[in-house]
């Protein structure tokens, strides 16, 4: 079976094809840096109006990369949810209008979905049931995954998400946008432990996290230098604030290994891509003796390979959708 899949849930616009859920044909993403850098984030009417431009290209570039036309696939997945129901709208409403035309089945994914199965675009993945934590600009969770389709929610963040912080500390210290890896390469020459910036454990148990805190200890900290006419030591500051978070990300996903006795871990979203988070969960998985697997960067961040894998696997359940099914922007997962 031959499957496009599109993703446009934020401000990638994202198509690939593959061969049922293992052969990867096709994987073409076109971000929108250029157009949100100056603002310091997303600006979701620019986000939408970039989807509509770019939507067909980026089908097209898919489709000629992995030799095929639209004539050879036999289904559609697209991102049904949670994001940006703007760039939303315009991927979904894009793959049911192509499906409805070419008169094959078009299958809704949830984006969350997508990141837990990233890891199946690997060469050597790992077999159920493992934990997963998804770390992103939208989301920070941790899920037991005991199938394709099967996923039981174990701890999801009360506020801001991992990337969220990430972006908006960027922000304050005008790194640029995207804040992620503008805070990973100034935190490489900085000293971890020069600003110790809590960590929000939320209880003994808890696997839930929370990033709000942090964040607004880490404008103070700003604040204060600024008035008291200080030095801004940028590199120590976003290596500072880096480790709170990986702490934080990392203790918590073992807990939930765990507690859900599982032995594997896996990591899913654009956060994984954070070479410090990487390191430092290897290491404490092999302390505990949990195979900890990550994917490669570019399917960690978003992208329509893994909207493909689990539209696949929903499309063998049964599920599609109709053409007048509509957009989500918060995950029922979570």
């Amino acid at each position: 079976m031959l499957i496009l899949a599109i993703e446009s849930s934020c401000d990638d616009t994202a198509a690939a094809v593959l061969e049922d859920d293992r052969v990867l044909r096709a994987n073409v993403i076109s971000s929108q840096f250029d157009v949100h850098a100056r603002f310091g984030g997303i600006v979701p009417e620019l986000a939408s109006r970039r989807h509509i431009e770019a939507i067909w290209p980026v089908v097209s570039q898919a489709l000629d990369d992995a030799g095929v036309t639209i004539a050879d696939i036999d289904l559609i997945a697209a991102t049904r949810g949670p994001g940006l129901v703007g760039s939303l709208l315009v991927g979904f409403t894009f793959a049911k209008a192509l499906a409805l035309v070419r008169g094959i089945p078009c299958v809704g994914v949830d984006h969350m979905a997508g990141h837990l199965l990233s890891i199946r675009l690997e060469q050597e993945y790992p077999a159920f049931p493992y934990t997963a934590l998804v770390v992103s600009g939208g989301n920070t969770s941790l899920f037991r995954v005991t199938g394709p389709t099967t996923f039981a929610l174990l701890g999801r963040t009360r506020d801001d998400a991992a990337g969220e912080a990430f972006d908006k500390v960027a922000k304050l210290l005008d790194l640029g946008y995207p804040g992620g890896p503008a805070i990973s390469e100034a935190a490489a020459h900085g000293d971890p432990e020069a600003i110790r910036f809590p960590r929000a454990w939320l209880g003994e148990d808890s696997l839930d996290f929370s990033f709000s805190g942090l964040k607004t200890s880490v404008v103070n900290h700003v604040h204060r230098c600024r008035q008291l006419g200080q030095p801004l030591e940028v590199a120590d500051i976003c290596a500072s604030f880096q480790e709170a978070v990986v702490d934080v990300l990392v203790e918590k996903a073992i807990r939930a290994t765990r507690q859900s006795h599982c032995r594997t871990l896996v990591l899913g979203g654009g956060v994984a891509a954070n070479q410090r988070l990487r390191r430092r969960m290897r290491q404490r998985c092999q302390e505990e003796d949990i195979v900890c697997c990550t994917p490669s960067p570019v399917f960690c961040t978003d992208n329509a390979a893994m909207i493909g894998i689990a539209g696949y696997h929903r499309y063998l359940q049964g599920h599609t959708v109709r053409p007048d099914a509509d957009a989500y922007s918060r995950s029922p997962l979570n």
